[in-house]
């Protein structure tokens, strides 16, 4: 019997002792919200290498790994482009997961060190992700036609508009 006890709880240091908290705990993928102002824009979201890992329109959400390689969390740039406004581009940064300290308390050192560096859960990204596409401008159509929003023209410009009835 006790033997079957000593084996239990030896079970359950070493268990605690080799795994990573923020591993069990947390995750190493994000469902992040993508939106811009005003909504439709379409976005390219680039690793930090440069390469393009999803694509989309706004709004939406993608899900997104946290680390980047041993001790290393990812860095995304987003680029927003829609007609009539200028491209936009935001970076979303992970940060240390809460849950990775959690390595401390319970003294798991593998965990600390290797678990979940390697694995990226000791990195969280944020929620959401919004881009304000700003004032629009002129956009030029084939014809050489030109629409753009009055607030953008100059007073000349402005002298030079014809009502259209």
């Amino acid at each position: 019997m006790l033997i079957r006890k000593t084996l239990g709880a030896t079970i359950v240091v070493a268990a605690i002792l080799t795994s990573g908290c923020a591993s069990i705990v947390g995750d190493s993928k994000y469902p992040v919200a993508v939106s811009s102002a005003p909504a439709g824009a379409s976005f390219d979201v680039l690793d930090k290498s440069g390469k393009v890992v999803h694509s989309g329109n706004t709004p939406s959400t993608v899900t997104l790994k946290s680390g980047h390689g041993y001790f290393s969390g990812e860095t995304y740039t987003l680029k927003f482009k829609k007609a009539g406004y200028p491209d936009q581009t935001v970076e979303l940064d992970s940060g240390l997961s809460g849950w990775y300290w959690g390595n401390i308390l319970i003294g798991g050192v593998i965990g600390l060190l290797i678990v979940d560096p390697l694995t990226g859960a000791m990195y969280k990204l944020p929620e959401s992700v919004s881009a304000d596409m700003g004032t629009p401008v002129a956009v030029s159509v084939p014809a050489g036609l030109s629409i753009a929003s009055i607030d953008t023209l100059t007073a000349a410009q402005r002298q030079m508009l014809i009502p259209i009835q």
